[in-house]
This record gives structure tokens, sequence and C-alpha cells, in this order.
């Protein structure tokens, strides 16, 4: 079932990924495909239900945030990203973080794909790879981390399995090609209220392939379309789907990666988990050949002023350059 959610003039499609779930090969996963593919084409933003997300799963991950929030600063201290090496990993306080060259009015923990120090990856320097940081306090957030992001990898693999199909290819085209070792991130970030005039995220779009977003009830999230800025629905029942810059490039602009922006209008913290889902690091990702691309090119439409159309490289090497601008006083020496 597809439903939409009124945010004013425009609609947020909201799709049911259940019969994806049940078998990406039947007929009713084609009719899902479909909808997921006029949401990327539309929007490059969608919300899914039917995802099969263990709701005390998320509770439980939310209540150990905000108990690790509410520590004296010194004592988050103790997994300060500085701390993190070449992994990248690890608690920033709030402002530490910068979007389009202004400080973020938030703070987070980074978290990513698990890795032991005697990893080849870790062992030759890799960067954005490594051990997390995880607090002493409260202990509850490494096992649930750990698990929500098993958990979210699985709901990631069944959505790009649609956009797959909607694209033309088979289901599990992603899979074999692009995500076989995907570069995982996950982010824990508290929004306090904005004061007035500021941002708590500027407007940006993300790096990777897809990134899948479960948000508290209060609301902040905006995503542009066209000329308008759409407020996303708080909630925790459903999963905010975006684009990242790399099936923008993939696609030739057919699927864009949509400008998003975060201002918190509430008295209260806002919650939020991001989980990314990106390719390969060592993937080169060069355009799909048989999907026709979007009539101009995105020097002139995006936020950034660049293209994406002349990319080249690895993903590695682009998420690399991206992430050192976020934290300057880190990139310098820990990514290169």
């Amino acid at each position: 079932m597809d439903a939409t959610r009124d945010t004013g003039t425009v609609q947020i499609p909201v799709i049911d990924i259940s019969e994806l779930r049940r078998d990406r090969f039947a007929p009713s996963a084609a009719a899902v495909a479909h909808r997921i593919d006029s949401a990327c084409r539309d929007y490059g933003f969608f919300a899914i239900t039917g995802h099969g997300v263990d709701a005390t799963l998320l509770l439980r991950l939310d209540t150990a945030a905000r108990e690790f929030f509410d520590q004296p600063e010194s004592v988050k201290d103790a997994i300060a990203m500085r701390r993190g090496g070449r992994a990248w990993r690890g608690w920033f306080p709030l402002h530490g973080e910068l979007t389009s060259g202004r400080p973020d009015q938030k703070e987070g923990i980074y978290f990513g794909t698990e890795l032991p120090i005697t990893d080849p990856r870790v062992v030759a320097g890799v960067p954005l790879h490594g051990p997390n940081q995880f607090p002493a306090s409260p202990e509850s957030l490494r096992p649930l981390v750990l698990e929500w992001i098993d958990v979210m990898a699985q709901v990631a693999n069944t959505v790009l399995a649609g956009i797959a199909i909607g694209l033309g290819l088979d289901p599990d085209w992603f899979a074999r090609n692009l995500t076989h070792d995907p570069t995982v991130l996950f982010r824990i970030f508290r929004y306090p209220p904005s004061p007035p005039g500021t941002w708590g995220v500027q407007t940006h779009t993300d790096y990777g392939l897809l990134t899948l977003l479960v948000q508290d009830d209060c609301a902040g999230l905006q995503v542009r379309a066209g000329s308008e800025w759409i407020d996303v629905p708080a909630g925790r029942e459903t999963i905010i789907c975006n684009l990242g810059d790399m099936l923008d490039r993939m696609t030739e602009g057919r699927y864009r990666s949509t400008p998003h922006r975060v201002r918190n209008a509430t008295n209260r913290d806002r919650i939020s988990l991001p989980f990314f889902y990106d390719p390969s690091w060592n993937a080169e990702v060069v355009a799909i050949p048989f999907v026709d691309p979007a009539p101009s090119d995105d020097r002139d439409t995006r936020w950034d002023d660049t293209s994406l159309r002349h990319l080249s490289g690895t993903y590695g090497q682009y998420l690399t350059k991206k992430v050192a601008k976020v934290f300057p006083e880190l990139g310098g020496d820990v990514l290169t």
C-alpha cells in the first residue's frame, strides 16, 4: 500500500516495502519498485513503512543515546573524535561539525563498521576504517549500535533492490557491483532547540548511495523540491530514505541527490539517527550506460556548484575529500 502525507503544497511519498522484503522477484515487488522509482525521480526523498525494524530496538537505542548526551562534556570527551585516529569515530561537541563552512547546531557520535586493529585495511591506514569508540556509560550503547547497524544494512539492501528494479536492473545488481563490501557509516545526533535565524544543519546533500534516517517526534527536517522546501513529518514509525551523490552520478541526474537542512523549532532536544549505506571504498562509480540522463548538466543546479557528471576516481577518494571539510582540524592530520 502506498500513501502520502500532506505538508502544504507538496506531498511526501510514503511507500510500504513489505512485499519487496517478502520476495523481491515477485510481481508485487515490481509494483513497489515502480513507486520507489517515481519517488526517486520526483523528490530524491521518500519514507518507507513495512521495513520490519523492531520498534523496541529503536526505543532502547534512543534512550541510551539521550543518556549519553545528558552526561557532562568532560565525560563524553573520553571518546572524542580526536582520539579515534584514522577511523574517524567518536563524539564531537555542539558546533564541532561544519556544513557548508558553518558550525552546526548539533552534537553527535560517529560510528562505522566495527573492524579489529588486525584488519588489513586498518593495518594499511585506510581512512574511516577501524574500531569504534564506545562510552563506558551507558554500557548498553555498544551492543545497541552494532545491532542497529546490522538491521539497517538489511533495510538498505531491500531498498536498493527496489531501486535496481526501477532502473531496469536485476534486484541484486548493487550488491554484486557496488556494495559487496559497503562503506557503512552511522551517526547519532542531538539537536537542541535552534536559536532564531540559525540552522541545526545547513543546506547539503549526502555523499554516498542511500541514507536511511530515523527521527524522533520533533520536527525539523526540510527537503528542497524545485523551488519549495518541504517539511518532512517527524515520527519513529517510518524510515526516511534519501539519495546520495553517487546515485545522482550513476543515473546522470535521472535521480538527484536532494538538498536538505534541519532546524529544530521545538523546545526539546531532537534525536536523529542517520545511517549511510555507500559504495565499496575502492569502487569507481560510473554512469549506468542504458539509463537516460537528465537533459541538462548539474553544475548550475547543485548547492555546492560542483558537477557529479564529470566525477572520477574511487568512492573513497570522493568521501575523504568531503569529510575533511566537515572537521577541518582533524582532516589534515587524519585523512592525508
